[in-house]
């Protein structure tokens, strides 16, 4: 039997990160970030991060308020992946000791979240 297909037509590769990454606030998010493994980072961002234009480019043809449930999927994967490459890109090493550091300081809220 096939999974239900969640993102819209051209991002299937990024279906098995949808129940990890795919995150409706920015705390959320952050929480996924800090409670994720490297191994799970960098393999999200090394399928999402090729895609993200695409991703982008798809996304701009709809309103941001009014995206449908394939294509809120794929925007919340892409604002995971804000999150994500900054510890793949900028942090790397140091990850584990700025998420402790988030832990005393984190987020609560972001104008993406939902209204």
């Amino acid at each position: 039997m096939t999974e239900p297909v969640q993102l819209p037509e051209g991002f299937a590769t990024l279906e098995p990160f949808v129940a990890r990454w795919s995150l409706r606030t920015s705390a959320e998010r952050d929480r996924a970030r800090g409670d994720s493994t490297e191994e799970e980072r960098e393999a999200f961002y090394a399928a999402a991060q090729p895609l993200l234009e695409a991703a982008l480019s798809y996304l701009d043809g709809f309103p941001a308020r009014q995206l449908g449930e394939k294509e809120q999927r794929l925007m919340d994967l892409v604002l995971s992946l804000a999150h994500v490459s900054l510890a793949v890109e900028v942090q790397k090493e140091m990850e584990e000791q700025h998420a402790r550091q988030r832990n005393d300081m984190p987020i609560t809220r972001s104008v993406t979240d939902p209204a």
